[in-house]
């Protein structure tokens, strides 16, 4: 899973709640509440995953495993960065307010996941 990546998990939460606000039945507004509010689990259930992983590391350690660059920045914080070293940004995602346009765009994104 991907943290802050395009199709990572902070994206996905804020496009489901984001896009919820544009479907017509209280029902789909429920799901797309749910899967949001899950994706921001699986958000949180990543950080603490990288944080427990990386909060020792020693500068050997740092320099061995490429995060140089990503130690300048941010030390051993956890920041929503894709793979390529792209900061997250709302760019990745769409609410069209158009219902089919919506869906199809979760679901191309979720399958971009698997």
């Amino acid at each position: 899973m991907a943290y802050g990546g395009p199709d990572g998990e902070l994206g996905a939460s804020l496009r489901y709640l984001s896009q919820r606000f544009a479907m017509p039945y209280p029902e789909l507004r429920a799901i797309l509440t749910d899967v949001g509010t899950e994706e921001l689990g699986h958000f949180e259930m990543i950080g603490t995953i990288v944080y427990q992983l990386t909060r020792n590391l020693s500068v050997e350690d740092i320099k061995a495993a490429g995060f140089e660059d990503y130690f300048v920045d941010h030390t051993t914080g956890i920041y929503p960065i894709a793979a390529s070293g792209t900061p997250w940004s709302a760019t990745t995602i769409a609410s069209k307010g158009d219902v089919i346009a919506d869906l199809v765009e979760d679901m191309a994104a979720d399958a971009a996941l698997i």
